[in-house]
């Protein structure tokens, strides 16, 4: 597997949906456009809606994985 290069981290494990996204849009907010975000969750609905919530916002899902069995990443890069 490639690894994605990111700009900036967001480790919310612990967070719950829609806090997930949440966090996730405000810390795009402050990046710019073309930088890439990582965000780490550990609750599963949140790495199915975060992706979706995310391009219903125009936003440029790259990849999610699972980091282990309750650990995943999402590599958003924004767009807009």
């Amino acid at each position: 597997m490639e690894s994605i290069k990111y700009d900036k981290e967001l480790d919310i494990r612990g967070d719950i949906c829609p806090f997930t996204f949440v966090k996730s849009k405000l810390a795009l907010e402050q990046m710019e456009v073309g930088q890439v975000l990582r965000v780490i969750v550990d609750y599963k609905p949140s790495a199915e809606s975060v992706p979706k919530s995310m391009k219903e916002e125009g936003q440029e899902v790259l990849g999610v994985n699972q980091l282990s069995e309750k650990s995943w990443e999402i590599f958003i890069r924004k767009v807009r």
